[in-house]
């Protein structure tokens, strides 16, 4: 139960932007980036700026304020948290109608997030069970 609160928390956080050249910031932009397969300047006009500081973004020589990575986020098709470092699943909460609904649940008294936490974990058992007894 508690790594769900530490969970919902976290959402709320922005870490600093991690500088470890396997999973850096920049790389983590040019990946997406190429997966859409935009070009540097693409993604520069997309986001009202010079495809020069693309590169500096993906070069890490460059770090962006939170807002530019909201945006870059957003023309991407991914997460903040992914490009930040704060999760390596791309798709993580890009849903913005079920990260609302976490927030809520997140400012709710405590005893109320246990029994709202404690229904969805049944559901997802039954779910979990009628796929399995499915196959």
């Amino acid at each position: 139960m508690n790594r769900i609160f530490v969970f919902i928390d976290k959402l709320r956080l922005f870490k600093v932007i991690n500088d470890r050249k396997m999973n850096s910031f920049g790389k983590k932009i040019r990946e997406c980036r190429e997966a859409k397969g935009l070009s540097q300047s693409e993604l520069a006009r997309q986001l009202n700026t010079n495809h020069s500081i693309i590169g500096k973004y993906e070069r890490d020589e460059v770090k962006p304020t939170i807002d530019v990575v909201k945006k870059i986020a957003q023309v991407l098709d991914t997460t903040v948290g992914y490009l930040l470092g704060e999760t390596e699943d791309l798709n993580l909460l890009k849903d913005p109608a079920m990260l609302n609904r976490l927030n809520e649940i997140g400012h709710l008294p405590a005893h109320d997030k246990e029994c709202i936490l404690y229904t969805i974990d049944g559901l997802l058992r039954d779910v979990r069970a009628r796929q399995a007894y499915a196959k």
